[in-house]
């Protein structure tokens, strides 16, 4: 039987989801605490790979166990975990459901404080900017919807097919010190939004024009475009399917 997790995760103590060699990651977290729960090792697929030290406000994960969980699974799940990580909801779903690539859409933020606060500094990347063109950056970030090759804006040496993506949702929006980016698309290429997030704040600095943020996505290059801002600021928030 197959189960959909729904969770959250703040990314600062951990090397990004994925599992790898000699650090610590949120799957491999989870696996742990499923298989000494259920007593026998389980494996689990998430909706995606967030970067080390990327935030996830909602995220999905599936696993497979031959039996029915208890109504108190989800409880006893989370009293094992880190506080940093928390499940929501556990569902079973059918057998060929696909926390991964039955995704149609997610969304991501991106969190800039201008100014400083003590009190987010693990949460949102802090700028002194006084000035910046917040209406340009909008202007330019509009043109994400007339393009679907991303390569200017992916980690080089990446193992993918396709640098195609279907962005939906590009804006800025401004909320008293709190400068938010938020965008979503069918699918992401690795570093993509922080990518994203450094050239459009050349533009709105006016150290790059709005020609040249076309002129970037055109060249297919990404040592054209802007820096890799911290991953701290980042956070998956929404994961969509058709039958959740």
């Amino acid at each position: 039987m197959r189960y959909f997790l729904e969770l959250s995760y703040n990314g600062k103590n951990y090397f990004g989801w994925q599992v790898q060699p000699d650090v610590i990651s949120v799957q491999e977290k989870i696996a742990t605490a499923l298989s000494t729960i259920l007593r026998k090792e389980i494996a689990i697929v998430g909706a995606g790979r967030t970067d080390s030290g990327v935030h996830a406000s909602q995220m999905y994960a599936h696993f497979d166990f031959d039996q029915e969980l208890n109504e108190n699974f989800t409880y006893k799940l989370n009293a094992i975990l880190p506080n940093d990580i928390v499940i929501y909801n556990t569902t079973k779903v059918s057998d060929d459901a696909h926390a991964r690539f039955d995704a149609t859409s997610r969304s991501y933020e991106y969190k800039i404080w201008l100014g400083r606060n003590p009190f987010v500094l693990d949460t949102t990347w802090q700028l002194n900017y006084k000035e910046i063109d917040i209406d340009l950056m909008n202007k330019a970030a509009e043109l994400l919807y007339e393009y679907e090759d991303f390569e200017c804006f992916s980690k080089v040496k990446t193992d993918v097919n396709t640098f195609n993506c279907k962005v939906t949702n590009a804006v800025w929006k401004l909320e008293g010190h709190e400068l938010t980016f938020y965008i979503s698309a069918d699918r992401f290429l690795r570093n993509m939004v922080r990518a994203i997030v450094g050239t459009l704040l050349d533009i709105g600095l006016h150290k790059k024009s709005f020609e040249d943020f076309k002129a970037i996505i055109e060249s297919k290059n990404r040592s054209n475009a802007g820096v890799s801002v911290p991953a701290k600021g980042l956070f998956l928030t929404k994961v969509e399917y058709d039958y959740i």
